[in-house]
């Protein structure tokens, strides 16, 4: 059993665009009592078609997936590839993508009932991994460079330059390319510890320290508020879609002791 209780909640600002693109879930499944799973989708383009099928596929496959008394890493793994692949097929069958190819980035953290963490990601909406007040952890595009390196034999410096290149972005619903899952975790999770999943839209305006102070400092909905007020602040008027899901672990508060109250009788 775990030692903590979680806090979390989703928040989003359409920022300068004329449409919000971007989704962001908090689920559950009655098949896997215990699990939190977090998702986190920035449309980058054709609207919001791939990020509500990025929403859609990991509810559908998270309300199938039988939990089980031992939580097993390797199951949960391919369950986040399966919730890719499932998404980035649909959304390229879709008669819509022959014209639009609506694209997005894929964040997926699970949190499991004996205090671990497992993560997926596709594109470059990023995942936080805070204690207390410091990033101890962000996710990268290092290993889907490496990727590019090593398997499509692309020189350092192309590899580098993959999102502003159709055929080497890394997204669901790309035409060109399937997506490349990075999978990441975290074996022992305990009260201070904290996530955070935001698009880019959030993101680039802050150093990890400062996302790191204003997660640990106050709830997800206070930290929620203060970081998308800044970021409209620091993007001047050209603020994307700005959203994030942020999970804190907390100590369990102690009960209270329970006393029994008596009136005292006179001696005779």
């Amino acid at each position: 059993m775990s030692s903590y209780i979680i806090e979390a909640g989703t928040a989003q600002h359409i920022g300068n665009r004329p449409q919000q693109n971007d989704r962001g879930a908090l689920l559950s499944s009655a098949r896997a009592p215990g699990y939190l799973m977090a998702v986190l989708a920035d449309g980058l383009q054709g609207g919001s078609l791939a990020s509500d099928q990025v929403l859609q596929s990991s509810q559908q496959l998270f309300d199938e997936y039988p939990g089980g008394e031992t939580p097993s890493l390797e199951r949960l793994t391919g369950l986040l590839r399966e919730i890719a692949s499932e998404a980035h097929t649909i959304v390229t069958m879709n008669p819509i993508a022959a014209t639009l190819e609506p694209q997005a980035t894929l964040l997926i953290l699970i949190v499991t009932p004996d205090g671990q963490a497992i993560w997926a990601h596709v594109g470059d909406t990023r995942l936080y991994c805070f204690s207390h007040s410091k990033c101890v952890l962000r996710s990268s595009d290092a290993s889907y460079i490496e990727h590019l390196v090593e398997h499509d034999k692309l020189p350092p410096d192309a590899a580098k330059k993959h999102r502003s290149s159709k055929l080497l972005a890394n997204s669901i619903g790309n035409p060109l390319k399937q997506p490349f899952v990075t999978i990441g975790s975290h074996p022992s999770l305990r009260a201070g510890d904290a996530f955070l999943l935001a698009t880019d839209g959030l993101w680039q305006y802050f150093t990890d320290s400062e996302l790191a102070a204003a997660v640990a400092r106050n709830t997800p909905r206070k930290a929620a508020e203060r970081l998308i007020l800044k970021a409209g602040e620091r993007a001047h008027g050209k603020g994307d879609n700005c959203s994030m899901v942020i999970v804190k672990l907390a100590k369990i508060p102690p009960e209270p002791a329970d006393y029994t109250v008596q009136k005292l009788r006179s001696a005779v």
